[in-house]
């Protein structure tokens, strides 16, 4: 008998149809004599339609209770999928985040788990049930509700998985693994059996799709061996786990992009030393996740500051900065607008120079202009206009090869 956890995202369950679907699923696996826990995300377009609601009312809305109202979501569907394996004979109970102990701290819409005890989910599993956990939600020492930001059902899954030592974390979603690129974006992406933990978590944190960021993280950190795969078939999915040598063999692993991207250009602030940390521990503070930065040379005592953010933090970030730089006019400090990311990552990137030339030889000849530049030992990032992103996307997996077997 082994226990998995395994995650089913929005559109795995966007309707009553594949809802049955996933019980019949989760039926297969408990027939094969396996225990399960089943993480479930909010049905496709419900979050997006609740986040518009409350924006209807008041376009900043308060975070504790966008909080308490986008946990409705995952509960719906918890509780739907219980009553669908209850009809197909499988004794099934739901968990709420809190029910199942997971803990995170205060910071509402993008909290960050701090503990998990598990609640009795191992004492429900013992009984012969199938565990419905409420992926994205979790609670604050206090006992308000919190939720872990976009994709935060992933990071459910692989922290429960984590918790309660399970054999096997299948994250089923809509796609048959982890390619090459996206799909929808470039038609001729191929499937990547496995993938180092640190090359996911960049395609990730770069804007594929796939695997919430913060999830891939902790399943490094807890050597939490996952496979993304498909909840429509049982095909093999991609296995994410530890790197091994022979994956230094390739060079380039993947594309990914991201077009929920800002450039924010911060005007005229003081050139001196001091500046720039001011700048960005108010960011920090704000809970703005910063990108790729450039400043640019500072004259008359001035000088500018680009980076970016996700296009959702645009409002944060610009409060924070006009609240750093108090002396400088608001209209004239503060410029945003829409920007593209395309990243390729690989492991092999160590050991083989040349990538960097390649890249930008691949986006000239495509007449695509760069706007910004930022590297890490295994990933080069370029800011790009968005209306350049799928073109480029496509030049940039040709060129090193990713279409072919």
């Amino acid at each position: 008998m082994a226990l998995i956890v395994q995650k089913y995202g929005g559109t795995s369950v966007g309707d009553v149809d594949r809802i049955k679907n996933v019980a019949r699923r989760v039926k297969e696996t408990v027939d094969a004599g396996n225990q399960v826990v089943v993480v479930v995300s909010a049905r496709s377009g419900v979050t997006n339609d609740l986040i518009a609601r409350a924006k209807a009312l008041n376009p900043k809305p308060d975070d504790r209770e966008m909080d308490m109202l986008l946990a409705v979501g995952e509960q719906e569907t918890i509780a739907l999928t219980a009553m669908a394996l209850h009809a197909i004979g499988v004794p099934a109970v739901s968990r709420t985040g809190a029910q199942a102990g997971i803990l995170t701290d205060i910071e509402h819409t993008r909290a960050r788990i701090t503990s998990i005890s598990g609640g009795d989910i191992r004492a429900q599993l013992d009984a012969g049930k199938v565990v419905i956990l409420a992926g994205f939600q979790g609670h604050s020492p206090d006992g308000q509700i919190t939720t872990l930001g976009r994709g935060g059902s992933d990071l459910s899954a692989v922290a429960i998985a984590a918790a309660v030592k399970a054999d096997l974390c299948q994250i089923c979603t809509d796609v048959d693994g982890v390619y090459t690129a996206d799909p929808r974006v470039v038609p001729n992406a191929r499937k990547i059996d496995e993938i180092s933990y640190e090359a996911m978590l960049e395609l990730a944190s770069s804007g594929s799709k796939v695997m919430q960021n913060r999830a891939v993280e902790f399943a490094q950190k807890f050597n939490v061996v996952f496979e993304v795969r498909s909840s429509f078939n049982n095909n093999p999915g991609t296995i994410v786990k530890e790197e091994v040598p022979s994956m230094e063999d390739v060079v380039v692993s993947g594309v990914a992009l991201d077009v929920n991207q800002a450039k924010v250009t911060v005007l005229q602030i003081p050139d001196r030393p001091g500046s720039a940390a001011k700048l960005f521990q108010a960011l920090g503070a704000a809970g703005v996740s910063v990108d790729m930065i450039v400043q640019n040379i500072g004259r008359d005592g001035l000088a500018n500051m680009t980076f970016t953010v996700p296009r959702d933090d645009v409002q944060r970030a610009e409060a924070a900065v006009i609240a750093c730089f108090p002396e400088v006019e608001a209209d004239q400090l503060f410029e945003a607008s829409d920007i593209a990311k395309v990243s390729v990552v690989g492991v092999g990137m160590r050991s083989h120079s040349g990538v960097a030339a390649k890249l930008f030889a691949a986006l000239a000849e495509g007449g695509v202009n760069i706007e910004l530049v930022s590297t890490s030992e295994i990933k080069i990032s370029v800011g790009i206009d968005p209306k350049d992103a799928v073109a480029a996307s496509r030049l940039v997996h040709d060129a090193f090869g990713l279409g072919q077997a």
